[in-house]
């Protein structure tokens, strides 16, 4: 994928320099299409622009000149729309409507891991006011583990269904409707359920934003994917500031850092003294806060900003006017003027249809409105077998499958454990409450600067996106070994520092690099089945970590099997990134 910032008509390769598009991306509309001034047009252009707007068709003969330009071998009709479309958002540039729409984005990466990060941080004041005992504390994480899983993949498939505008919108209020709920219950159970279906909402996050991002954004400024994941770190430290600023401050005391803290009330008589809701607050005061975020999100995408559906997503559904209409509308909100038109399109029909047969196919336009039930199922049946097409590209799914189970695996059981595991270990070294959740923010606040350094260093030549993800997870996984084998307070800190700077800085080249990966009639599908699978195992290993943790005699934790099995699993991502295709399959994002 382009990500060349200072040759807009340039494109750069996902995996290696020497297979792109970067012959038929230079090509243009014409020789003043490309160079039209981006600001507000004359008037006589705005009329023009007006009239395009409304349907109005440009000159058949020029529309015919146009898609003879476009390259023949191997291109299907669906992707020489794609490559005007794209030809269209370049030109745009990175306007206004491109940065309101990356931050929102963005702000749904932050929910992502802000909630994520939260479980990690209540579970220990939570397990010491309801009682619940050492063999249950993965429950927490598997529930919203488990939301994650079927929002990943219900989400990720949906959003190439029903359009990206409605899962944009829908994912982040069920995850405030749900997550606002979650500190009122009592009970485990009810908090359990709460936080399923807060996961749920937030599974479908990544996939999407990644997706919709992608769609917007020039070719030159594809660099903005991975800086997305700069939210990420922003989310983990703003729940983390909020978690100082509750939970040390409104914990029972003594608290459960401590050898001699409270017991429950569910398991004393009465007249003991315990851990009492009242005495308690500080771990429902920040999941309250936490919902609160997520409804301002919510209210920022639903109210204030008004998203235009993807263009090719209107494309494979045949819906081509529309699609036009969006261009128009977005460049209208850019202040700039948008030079392509149904015509252009329809112009590629008819040269397709004089080659090819006129059945009904992807991205086909009108006739693809018009297609019967069966042949709207065989297209679906056509679009899911993109997966396993041909040897490269089924092998690029099943390694991308591979590396989100491995690498979900990993953080998942960091996460939910490096939390707990610190806290216990600044207990046994006598460091208060207050001193461990103020190391959080030391401990997580590097990881802005891994994103930065991620989505730099694939631009670095020899390196790129797969050399930055085999080094930067194997750092991963040696840091978590690292931190098994020591305990001091600059080590517990330096380590668990470590370990999230390399998480942050792989994630985030992984995430924005995987929808440039696929095109576009199955790129949601796609990257909502490989976060399907991460999170399907990110199930599995709180299971399997939950057993380790509690399995030491004498009812003590046992701390390194548990850092043993993140750190292990954590090397299988140096594996299948190695193994990635060097050419990208994709080339120009279609």
């Amino acid at each position: 994928m382009p990500l060349n910032v200072m040759e807009p008509d340039e494109a750069e390769p996902l995996l290696n320099p020497e297979d792109t598009f970067a012959s038929s991306s230079r090509l243009s509309y014409s020789s003043t299409d490309n160079r039209r001034p981006r600001n507000m047009a004359s008037a006589a252009e705005q009329h023009d622009h007006e009239k395009l707007t409304n349907g109005d068709q440009s000159s058949p003969e020029r529309s015919d000149h146009l898609a003879s330009e476009l390259p023949d071998e191997g291109s299907t009709l669906y992707d020489k729309k794609c490559i005007l479309i794209n030809r269209e958002i370049d030109a745009m540039g990175m306007g206004r409507y491109q940065w309101y729409l990356w931050a929102l984005c963005g702000f749904g990466y932050m929910i992502d891991l802000m909630w994520a990060q939260a479980f990690g941080l209540v579970l220990s004041p939570m397990q010491q006011e309801l009682g619940f005992g050492v063999d249950q504390t993965g429950n927490l994480s598997i529930a919203f583990s488990s939301g994650l899983t079927a929002g990943a993949f219900v989400w990720g498939v949906l959003v190439d269904i029903i359009g990206r505008q409605w899962a944009f919108n829908l994912t982040v209020f069920i995850a405030s409707a749900f997550g606002l709920c979650i500190g009122a219950p009592s009970t485990y159970n009810a908090i359990l359920v709460l936080t399923a279906f807060t996961g749920f909402g937030v599974g479908g996050n990544i996939p999407i934003d990644t997706t919709i991002t992608l769609e917007f954004t020039p070719q030159n400024r594809r660099y903005m994917l991975p800086l997305l994941s700069i939210f990420q770190p922003i989310g983990v430290v703003i729940c983390s500031a909020i978690a100082y600023g509750f939970i040390p401050n409104y914990s029972c005391s003594p608290n459960f850092s401590e050898p001699d803290h409270l017991p429950s009330c569910h398991g004393v008589g009465p007249g003991v003294a315990c851990c009492t809701k009242e005495s308690n607050m500080g771990w429902r005061y920040l999941l309250f806060t936490l919902g609160g975020i997520t409804l301002l999100v919510f209210f920022l995408r639903f109210v204030i900003f008004n998203f235009q559906e993807s263009p090719k997503f209107l494309l494979y559904r045949g819906n081509d006017a529309k699609a036009i209409e969006v261009l128009h509308n977005v460049a209208k909100f850019n202040k700039t003027a948008c030079t392509l038109t149904l015509e252009h399109l329809e112009a590629l029909e008819r040269e397709y249809d004089s080659i090819h047969s006129n059945k009904p196919m992807l991205g086909g336009g009108a006739k693809q409105l018009q297609t019967t039930w069966s042949e709207s199922l065989q297209l679906e049946g056509d679009r899911f077998k993109i997966l396993f097409s041909n040897f490269q590209m089924a092998r690029l799914t099943i390694l991308v499958w591979l590396t989100y189970i491995f690498d979900y695996w990993g953080f998942t059981v960091a996460g939910s454990f490096l939390p707990q595991i610190l806290a216990y270990k600044n207990g046994a070294l006598n460091l208060s409450l207050r001193y461990t959740y103020r190391s959080y923010l030391y401990i997580y606040s590097p990881g802005i600067i891994a994103v930065l350094l991620g989505a730099a260093s694939y631009r670095i030549p020899s390196v790129g996106r797969k050399w930055t993800m085999v080094i930067s997870s194997a750092l991963m996984g040696v840091s978590i070994f690292l931190f098994s084998a020591v305990n001091s307070a600059a080590s517990n800190i330096g380590f668990n520092v470590m370990e999230y700077f390399f998480q942050s800085m792989f994630n985030a080249v992984l995430y924005g690099w995987t929808p440039e990966a696929f095109p576009a009639p199955i790129r949601g599908t796609a990257c909502g089945i490989a976060s399907f699978w991460g999170r399907l195992f990110g199930i599995v290993s709180p299971i399997i970590a939950n057993h380790l943790y509690a399995g030491a005699p004498n009812g003590e934790r046992d701390i390194n099997s548990v850092l043993y099995l993140a750190g292990g699993v954590s090397l299988g991502c140096v594996l299948t990134t190695a193994l990635l295709p060097n050419k990208l399959v994709g080339k120009q994002s279609m």
